[in-house]
């Protein structure tokens, strides 16, 4: 069982490249692998999972920031060694803004109405790092480059 998820058909297909060459840096050959397939099904799904870990890893290790959009709310975080910084900006009251309209978060973060306001807080992790970025991607945030983060942390 794989400590994220199983790559999908679609995903794996996108790696292909990458997959073979982690098959061969384990000792597979092209002939090696279609015999697993056909053969002992379990243990081709196994290598898939690790395999799977390997590239998840990889890519929460390499996360720096996140966020997660709502229309009434947009946090973003930034993701520490050892704790998550949030910076969040939440209308107080029914404005009728709308935080997953894109113009609107641009607009925001250089002029924010008067019926929101920017907080933030931070902190620890509550399990291993990779695990707890894995989870919040799996609730709904993504993965950024920090604009809005840092944008909103002009407006604190």
């Amino acid at each position: 069982m794989p400590t994220y998820r199983s790559l999908s058909l679609e995903e794996l297909t996108d790696l292909e490249k990458e997959f073979v060459e982690y098959l061969v840096l384990n000792g597979f050959t092209a002939e090696d692998w279609v015999k697993m397939k056909e053969q002992d099904r379990a243990g081709a799904d196994q290598l898939i999972d690790v395999f799977s870990d390997v590239v998840f890893e990889g890519i929460m290790r390499n996360i720096k920031y996140l966020e997660y959009r709502s229309e009434k709310f947009v946090h973003a975080f930034q993701c520490h060694s050892e704790e998550l910084v949030l910076v969040a900006m939440e209308s107080k009251d029914e404005t009728g803004v709308n935080f997953l309209d894109p113009v609107f978060i641009q607009e925001a973060t250089v002029n924010p109405p008067d019926k929101l306001f920017v907080q933030t807080s931070s902190k620890k992790y509550s399990k291993r790092r990779e695990l707890e970025l894995f989870d919040m991607i799996q609730a709904g945030c993504v993965i950024s480059d920090g604009g809005l983060f840092k944008a909103l942390c002009l407006k604190l």
